[in-house]
């Protein structure tokens, strides 16, 4: 049953929306007949949907609401109302880094210092990391209930209209993929393969798959699990390189995994629940093999294998300066120029990011979040510009920095 919605002059025809049956018979939708006027657009979305051939208001958001009075038991959708009819997709969505989203930012050791409008109120971080297996329902102080949203399907195929074609183009991501420690679009927008896409999808729209967009490589086939080799923090163990293994070892004390003696804490177990770095070779060789099967569906094996080993090799040159930054403002703390707090261990936590009281910390905190970031990233999405000045040159910029105000602190304590 295919539903339309007829308007004249903005007023819905005669007693308000009809579906219309494959008779031809008007079927009225109650749920519609009040939300015309309520939330015009999301009825004019849903209408616009392929979903509103085959379903209506009910499948999603239940029954039990049908007036003014009663809005309180209406059923917010979440993950599992899709997976009932999106099976293989919710599955593979599910296993992938998207459904851990909140678990990777509640690894941060002072989230829950933030504001609740930052974080639950969506203005902030939760605004993308409270992700689909968090949509749960909570009670407000008065009793009142709200609900927890992520992102789930809803939030790349948009609500109401839920389009597949919408979804599969790259502005889709960049809501959550741009920016200061994840300007991913910035990178493949100004790259070749996005410069190519885009242009061709202006002026011959026929032939704008010649280039790769985000899915092209994240999503290969539809595939809704979405991970990368490397994780976010670009760290993974074993490291069969042994010189590399000494500046991931200072990253790893500095991230919080290893105490200053190179023993794991607790805080291991949160990284490997959250999947945000590799921490096996199976699963490290695994991804990279995905990736470069959809690499070489456009170029030869050399030219993707030389590319990925000189990225990776920029993660090393990367922790090169890294590892000298953090062992700086590690032996700040050793020596008591800077104030530790009682849950420190004789390293700069890196994972509290902006929550520090020296200017140090702070060049310290944005050398990794933005420009160790922006060197590996720039590399993996083929953009030079963003590898080398707005990455790998602040890096440089970063350490020098970090060396003059180490200088001036131990001259003052002097």
């Amino acid at each position: 049953m295919k539903k339309r919605l007829f308007l004249i002059g903005g007023r819905c025809l005669a007693a308000g929306i009809f579906l219309l049956g494959q008779d031809g018979a008007a079927v009225p939708s109650k749920c519609e007949e009040c939300h015309v006027a309520i939330s015009p657009m999301q009825v004019k979305d849903f209408n616009r949907g392929v979903m509103s051939e085959t379903m209506t208001c009910i499948d999603c958001h239940g029954e039990s609401h049908t007036s003014a009075e009663d809005v309180a038991n209406t059923r917010l959708p979440t993950i599992a109302t899709c997976q009932e009819c999106h099976e293989q997709q919710a599955a593979q969505y599910l296993s992938g880094k998207h459904a851990l989203g909140l678990a990777a930012m509640n690894a941060m050791p002072y989230t829950h210092m933030q504001p609740r409008s930052f974080v639950e109120g969506q203005k902030g971080c939760g605004g993308c990391h409270t992700l689909g297996l968090m949509n749960q329902e909570a009670r407000k102080s008065d009793g009142r209930r709200y609900y927890r949203y992520g992102m789930d399907c809803q939030n790349c195929h948009t609500r109401h209209a839920f389009s597949k074609a919408e979804a599969s183009e790259p502005e889709a991501c960049q809501t959550c993929h741009m920016g200061f420690d994840h300007a991913q679009w910035e990178m493949w927008s100004s790259s070749k393969h996005g410069v190519t896409y885009l242009m061709n999808r202006a002026i011959d729209p026929e032939n704008k798959d010649r280039a790769p967009v985000c899915q092209t490589c994240h999503m290969p086939g539809g595939d809704h699990r979405v991970f990368t080799a490397w994780g976010f923090l670009a760290v993974r163990l074993p490291e069969p390189d042994k010189e590399w293994v000494r500046y991931r070892t200072t990253i790893l004390k500095g991230l919080g995994v290893l105490d200053p003696d190179g023993n794991p804490t607790a805080r291991l177990d949160v990284v490997k629940a959250a999947k945000v770095a590799r921490l096996d070779e199976e699963s490290f060789w695994a991804e990279r093999q995905r990736m470069v099967e959809v690499c070489t569906q456009c170029h030869t094996p050399f030219f993707v294998s030389e590319n990925m080993k000189n990225a990776d090799l920029m993660i090393k040159e990367s922790d090169v300066l890294f590892a000298e930054a953090i062992e700086i403002v590690a032996g700040l703390y050793r020596d008591g120029l800077i104030k530790k707090r009682e849950d420190y261990h004789a390293y700069p936590d890196l994972l509290t990011f902006y929550e520090v009281d020296t200017k140090i910390e702070e060049v310290l905190y944005e050398m990794f979040m933005d420009h160790r970031m922006k060197t590996f990233q720039g590399a993996f999405h083929m953009n030079y510009d963003y590898s080398t000045w707005y990455g790998y040159a602040k890096m440089k910029k970063d350490l020098v920095e970090i060396r003059e105000l180490a200088e001036k602190m131990r001259a003052e304590k002097r």
